[in-house]
């Protein structure tokens, strides 16, 4: 038998009612309340930042074998993925054969990330690109990007890429920097760690370069120009642009507002 509309809103009031819910309290002690938790988010913001910089300074792990992947135009190395960048970020998802979702769609949990993925200029104005890849043959990769509206470069997988780097059973996102055509792993991130991952930030904070701000603290010669300055529209950003002398004008009058 259907429940009733009103039976319906007397169980979901009566649920309402069993939650144990906090205190109900005026502006002030609201905003007292606020301000001591505050100081434990503050707490929190600088721990992060304090493990990305434990980050900036791990070991390097040299990639000796040579990666075979099919892009959209053919076939491509590891070194092709960077785009001529000095990071790339490779995110392994899961789109193949005997994947839940298959041949309509990826996996559930790497689509939920994908779409959480910022706008791609951004990363790309700090020098780094962010990969998918899978083993779908591209002829589906491109049909779920249509799908999808993603926009991110998806690679397909052909050889030992995914078992070398920890990515053949799980999803995870690996970092890479290039010196040249040297290419070096840099970190490595799975798990609950990606649930973080989709803005700008999260992304920067897991490669060796950081977000390449002065505030940071990076080894001596790293690349750093001044916080928000570099921040642009991302149909406008221009390589080796200057900083806007009206957007630069606005971040100095907000300096003593503004709290890294």
């Amino acid at each position: 038998m259907a429940t009733s509309k009103p039976q319906k809103e007397a169980q979901h009031e009566k649920e309402h009612l069993e939650m144990k819910t906090p205190p109900v309290v005026s502006p002030k002690e609201w905003e007292a309340a606020r301000e001591q938790l505050l100081v434990k988010e503050k707490a929190f913001t600088r721990s992060r930042d304090a493990l990305a910089a434990e980050r900036r300074r791990m070991p390097w792990q040299a990639v000796e074998k040579s990666y075979v992947f099919e892009g959209s135009k053919g076939k491509v190395s590891l070194l092709d993925l960077f785009e001529g960048r000095r990071q790339l970020i490779v995110y392994r998802a899961f789109f193949e054969p005997g994947v839940f979702g298959w041949p309509d769609h990826a996996c559930r949990g790497c689509s939920f990330g994908a779409d959480q993925v910022a706008h791609l200029a951004h990363l790309n104005a700090r020098d780094t690109t962010l990969a998918y890849a899978s083993r779908a043959p591209q002829a589906d990769i491109q049909r779920l990007k249509t799908r999808m509206a993603w926009d991110m470069p998806w690679y397909t997988v052909t050889d030992s890429f995914d078992k070398d780097f920890g990515v053949d059973e799980w999803h995870g996102h690996n970092a890479f920097i290039r010196d040249g055509d040297r290419i070096f792993r840099t970190y490595f991130i799975n798990n609950r760690g990606d649930e973080a991952m989709g803005s700008t930030w999260d992304f920067l904070d897991i490669t060796a370069l950081g977000r390449q701000e002065e505030w940071e603290d990076s080894p001596e010669g790293y690349p750093q120009t001044p916080p928000y300055k570099w921040w642009n529209w991302h149909d406008n950003y221009q390589p080796n642009a200057s900083v806007d002398p009206g957007w630069n004008k606005v971040v100095d009058a907000s300096k003593a507002t503004l709290n890294l």
